[in-house]
């Protein structure tokens, strides 16, 4: 019996988050608000009502813990005007093709906002 619960243990692998880091260099001449939306859950980074807000011409790294494999996209917009977007926007919701990785472990995700 207590062969089979070891076994079963050993067979089991917890889920566990990994830490990664998305650095980001604003290139524009405004700020930006971004956020990160994970495509195969609700979660969002950094979460709680809140953004990661970059200066103008700043370069920022910001630590996420994430699922391994996980499918996350980023949206920016010009802090204070929301109607200037970049990747998924705001709200999640604009197609884009180059703005989303896969969360992988010890790893460093570089997003650049052009003018």
């Amino acid at each position: 019996m207590i062969r089979a619960l070891l076994a079963a243990l050993l067979l089991t692998s917890p889920a566990f988050a990994a830490d990664m880091s998305v650095y980001v260099r604003n290139q524009r001449s405004d700020g930006v608000a971004l956020e990160l939306f994970s495509r195969d859950s609700q979660k969002v980074w950094p979460g709680g009502d809140k953004v990661f807000l970059i200066r103008p011409k700043a370069k920022k790294s910001v630590p996420i813990s994430c699922e391994p494999g996980e499918h996350i996209c980023w949206g920016a917009w010009v802090d204070g005007n929301d109607s200037v977007t970049a990747g998924v926007g705001p709200d999640n919701d604009q197609p884009c093709d180059t703005c989303c990785f896969i969360c992988t472990e010890h790893s460093t995700e570089t997003v650049d906002l052009a003018e």
